[in-house]
């Protein structure tokens, strides 16, 4: 039976890719919730084929110095500027990352956090907490509408996007972005004008 390659992974990741992972390889896992220190980082690299890093790993020339049999580096982020890439290029490492997974993850959170600010939700659940409320208050924690108001994005990338979706075709807002690129495709399908920035603002 082939030796199964060892790989170490940096952090607990969801199970669905962990388990894979586990099943396929001789993986050492770092159960920490902080991020392994970098002297840790390179006694643990030192004899492996595969690391599954995160962006808080720092993967540069020192650390890949001490990795000799490493092969493959696979960035559990969309990312990948904590990674050396020219470093485990020269060495034939190759590496891998997670692109666009969390676009509708990001605009989900960008929108709960506009959500929640418009209509105070934090205020008034603290409120609720401290056990201030007793009763329907006709003017307690007025928030403000959000349909059919304007919304400013600066860079109109993915996320950008996703975010012009939600906002654009859910609250029918108004949609303004500043980016340094013209994207037809925002404008033909969310109604976006581009602007400058000040402008935005």
């Amino acid at each position: 039976m082939p030796t199964k390659p060892k790989v170490f992974v940096t952090r607990i990741i969801p199970d669905a890719g962990l388990a894979l992972i586990r099943a396929a390889c001789d993986a050492d896992v770092w159960t920490d919730p902080l991020p392994p220190p970098a002297e840790i980082l390179g006694a643990k690299i030192a004899n492996i084929d595969g690391l599954v890093s995160l962006l808080t790993d720092k993967v540069d020339a020192a650390i890949l110095n001490r990795a000799p049999t490493l092969k493959v580096v696979s960035n559990f982020a969309v990312g990948f500027n904590n990674i050396d890439v020219p470093a485990c290029t020269e060495r034939g490492i190759a590496v891998g990352n997670t692109p666009g997974v969390l676009t509708d993850a990001t605009a989900d959170m960008a929108f709960c956090l506009l959500i929640a600010a418009v209509r105070r939700i934090v205020e008034g659940h603290q409120y609720t907490l401290a056990g201030r409320w007793n009763t329907w208050e006709p003017l307690g924690h007025l928030g403000q509408e959000l349909a059919a108001k304007t919304l400013g994005i600066i860079g109109m990338g993915r996320i950008g996007q996703a975010m012009a979706k939600r906002c654009h075709g859910g609250w029918d807002m108004r949609i303004l972005y500043h980016d340094v690129y013209k994207s037809a495709k925002a404008e033909a399908e969310f109604g976006a004008t581009q602007v400058d920035l000040p402008t935005l603002l």
